[in-house]
């Protein structure tokens, strides 16, 4: 997941659009290193704003001059804390919800984004919730295989429930010696919502071992064709949404 949102906002900023990225995948933090960022780099997150009352937007790190590539906008980054201790206490004692929810609006108004990417766990908990709430389009990232086939229906489901305005799916590390439309076809008849794309699994993107953004350095990789059309589909929803 956190591979899709980094090159889907990558795509979006290289377009000229003010892009934020939060990092709610809190019980396991990462995305930083896909933007450039060292674990020490990371010195303010998610939560100091959660627990210690930081304003959000003093959080946010602006990441776009640490990317190997020059692009015309801006990607703002909030990471989640990479120590033990604060992770721990995520599990044990959870976060105020609405508090959140209010710093996402703070943090579009302050640093006046147009498109705000947010990371969640996989699978249904309190932040993929959340977003679910908050959001205008949902990508639910999955794998052709049964398990996530499951649990898709469940995360899907809920989603529709939740009226989530625009809902994508996107198959990821997908087979290559299967067919690409037959599984997009498979998964918008089982899910009834539309596949963004059916990215194949790529030795050139696992080589990459998410030290940096692949769309960015591999910008004509077929790969990245698919994350080019995953970000005008984000892109179109919120047109029409907005």
């Amino acid at each position: 997941m956190s591979n899709s949102t980094a090159n889907v906002s990558a795509i979006l900023a290289s377009q000229g659009r003010r892009v934020g990225v939060i990092d709610a995948d809190i019980q396991s933090p990462g995305i930083h290193n896909l933007f450039g960022m060292i674990g020490d780099e990371v010195t303010a997150s998610l939560n100091d704003f959660l627990w210690h009352g930081k304003p959000i937007a003093e959080i946010a790190h602006d990441v776009t001059d640490k990317l190997e590539t020059p692009i015309e906008g801006r990607i703002h980054l909030i990471p989640s804390s990479m120590r033990p201790g604060e992770i721990t206490r995520v599990l044990r004692e959870g976060y105020d919800a609405q508090l959140l929810t209010q710093g996402v609006r703070q943090l579009v108004q302050e640093l006046d984004l147009e498109i705000l990417l947010i990371d969640t766990h996989p699978g249904l908990n309190e932040e993929t919730l959340l977003s679910l709430v908050i959001s205008n389009v949902l990508l639910i990232v999955m794998r052709p295989d049964k398990q996530d086939y499951e649990g898709t229906g469940i995360t899907s489901r809920v989603a529709k429930e939740l009226e989530v305005p625009a809902i994508y799916m996107v198959v990821n590390k997908a087979p290559v010696d299967l067919d690409p439309e037959a599984i997009k076809a498979r998964v918008e008849e089982t899910y009834g919502c539309e596949v963004a794309a059916v990215i194949p699994h790529s030795d050139d993107l696992m080589g990459l071992a998410s030290e940096g953004i692949f769309a960015l350095r591999y910008a004509d990789h077929p790969v990245t064709n698919l994350y080019q059309a995953i970000a005008g589909k984000i892109d179109g929803a919120l047109r029409v949404v907005g």
